[in-house]
């Protein structure tokens, strides 16, 4: 495509885990680091491409998220991080 500025994703997954767990591990890392702020929207259009998975995908890493307490989800608005 001519204009594109696609680039494939560089995030290398260990074949030895499932892909949900790798990014739920990147972005609680984020957190943790500061680089999502409170009340960060993140996006799972933005982690699915980011990362070149399955919506699905970004889901499940992002409901681990939410049961650990790190993300809130409000249906209409997105996900966000969670008040520290």
């Amino acid at each position: 495509m001519r204009g594109s500025t696609y680039s494939p994703p560089v995030f290398e997954f260990n074949p030895t885990r499932p892909k949900w767990q790798q990014i739920a591990e990147v972005v609680r890392e984020r957190i943790a680091s500061g680089e999502y702020p409170e009340r960060a929207l993140i996006s799972e259009v933005k982690l699915e491409q980011e990362f070149g998975v399955a919506r699905d995908t970004v889901r499940k890493a992002t409901a681990a998220l939410r049961a650990e307490g790190l993300i809130v989800t409000t249906p209409g608005m997105g996900s966000f991080v969670a008040d520290r």
